[in-house]
């Protein structure tokens, strides 16, 4: 079994799109920087990481994604997901993500 390391933060649940786009968590930028010095040789096409993610008590295996535009990992946060932690856009909540 391979250990993962674990960071927790904060952060507030935004829209990309107007209508059918996706919903995110942003990482912290400071996380984010220590995870691409860190685990960058994790990441598959696109930015992409492997991960499991926790919120409200909620876990489900996911993936982060790393955003030129605002320089960091994006966590998306999947209709499912959010019905069944009742996370609405604009809600602050708390995350763990094990990579």
């Amino acid at each position: 079994m391979q250990a993962k390391i674990t960071y927790q933060f904060s952060g507030k649940v935004w829209k990309s799109g107007e209508n059918a786009g996706w919903v995110f968590v942003s990482l912290p930028k400071d996380i984010a920087k220590e995870i691409r010095k860190t685990l960058q040789w994790q990441e598959e096409g696109w930015g992409r990481m492997k991960a499991t993610a926790i919120t409200k008590h909620k876990e489900w295996e996911t993936a982060i994604w790393f955003d030129k535009k605002q320089d960091t990992y994006l966590l998306p946060l999947k209709a499912e997901i959010r019905k069944k932690a009742q996370i609405e856009l604009g809600d602050i909540i708390e995350v763990e993500v094990k990579l």
